[in-house]
């Protein structure tokens, strides 16, 4: 492969990668990180996979061991506006210099006979980088599945942790929860403490296999409960500033990660864990933003939502939220997603749909998205040929008491974050 541009940027230094698309497999990331000195063996690791949620356990996770005196790496995917934040540590991007020096570095090691994925190659650097930066501890999120995941080269974990389990990306994983299940499983390690959160039996049954077949110790985990005062697990009360019951799960499962980390010597106090929940943040999920539109002061609410799970989520918390209120959606889904059962979730009848393209390849065209919905709206919605567009529209027609919703996917918040408008 020939030499990078030196003064190129890591997005443009990454996007040459992206011709190897996706290729699932853990042999050419072994043999790249044997070739970079092993650094993935040289600091303890969380691994978390799961279909919904990974983001927030890990976003917890930092915040409590943070708050606790660790220096912690975590690393995360996709990203909203830049590459650097998939790699942060005690929350702080990793430095274009200091991503171009990794990606160099990993660049200069991979072998002619096993090329590498752009999401290898960014994995690589992150395990380089960490392993330089001498962090305490990395919390891991897997890119796609986890037994086949670039991520998935830790042979002993401190501790994994399985979240939610939904039917997507069925083209690498399986049809079935069972399947999937199986797939994410692939991170547990033989007698390593695994952390999970399921309730579909199917599901379940692949993942108590795994663990028994590895003699991994389960710990179980239900959701907690909200109180007057703030939110209650196994009788540790705490305060949960993210949005959204589905956060009763994911701040439990968190907590249970720490007990096991706790168990291991690790020390973090009951107030790091109340402090650091208390500091949580995790962009582009159940967040609210005022933001100028037309030269006025506007209120949006944003949310992935790039599946049918993280859609009845999204649609739980208005409905919970603003029961009386017409929602107005400005949405756009990719045509790998089930586009279908993402609407259906979301939408009812005197809802407004705002459709716009994802600022990606394999978007969904807006028209055909409008013609997916003839039968759920009782106003039939009309297409927008780019973001601005469909918000002007959704604003024009908002009422005083209307919510504006930006969903659908990660791409299409993070245009939104990054994107001015007039």
């Amino acid at each position: 492969m020939s030499p990078k541009p030196v003064n190129q940027s890591p997005e443009e230094f990454l996007a040459s990668f992206d011709k190897f698309g996706i290729h699932l497999g853990l042999e050419r990331i072994q043999q790249l990180l044997k070739d970079l000195g092993n650094p993935h063996q040289q600091f303890p690791v969380i691994h978390i996979a799961g279909t919904n949620g990974k983001g927030s356990v890990c976003a917890f996770l930092l915040s409590i061991l943070q708050t606790a005196g660790y220096r912690v790496g975590r690393y995360t995917s996709p990203h909203l506006l830049d590459w650097r934040e998939r790699i942060t540590i005690n929350g702080e991007w990793i430095s274009n210099e200091d991503l171009l020096t990794a990606l160099q570095e990993v660049e200069a090691a991979i072998a002619p006979k096993f090329p590498s994925t752009q999401f290898e190659v960014i994995t690589a650097a992150m395990w380089w980088y960490f392993a330089k930066q001498e962090v305490d501890i990395a919390i891991l999120e897997t890119g796609l599945g986890g037994r086949l995941d670039a991520t998935n080269v830790c042979d002993r974990p401190l501790v994994c942790a399985i979240t939610s389990i939904g039917l997507d990306h069925c083209q690498q994983l399986g049809n079935t929860l069972g399947a999937i299940a199986s797939e994410k499983a692939g991170i547990i390690k033989p007698k390593c403490p695994v952390v999970i959160a399921e309730s579909d039996p199917e599901a379940i049954a692949a993942l108590q296999a795994k663990a028994t077949e590895c003699d991994a110790p389960i710990t179980w985990v239900n959701a907690a409960t909200r109180t007057a005062t703030g939110t209650i697990w196994q009788g540790f009360e705490y305060p949960l500033p993210l949005l959204g019951n589905h956060q009763l799960i994911n701040s439990a499962i968190a907590i249970a990660v720490i007990q096991s980390l706790r168990t291991q010597g690790w020390q973090i106090s009951d107030e790091a864990i109340r402090t650091g929940m208390a500091n949580t943040q995790w962009a582009g999920r159940l967040q609210w933003i005022e933001f100028n539109l037309n030269g006025k002061p506007r209120k949006i609410l944003i949310d992935g939502a790039h599946n049918v799970a993280a859609a009845e989520y999204l649609r739980q918390f208005v409905d919970a939220s603003f029961p009386n209120q017409r929602k107005l959606w400005v949405m756009g889904i990719l045509n790998t997603k089930d586009q279908a059962g993402i609407l259906k979730a979301l939408l009812h009848p005197d809802d407004l749909l705002f459709p716009v393209p994802v600022p990606n390849p394999a978007t969904t065209s807006p028209r055909d998205l409008a013609k997916l919905v003839t039968t759920i709206l009782k106003t039939p919605p009309q297409p927008y040929s780019s973001l601005e567009l469909g918000l002007k529209a959704a604003f024009a027609d908002r009422r005083s008491q209307d919510i504006v919703i930006l969903c659908g996917s990660l791409y299409l918040v993070g245009q939104f974050l990054s994107q001015t408008f007039e």
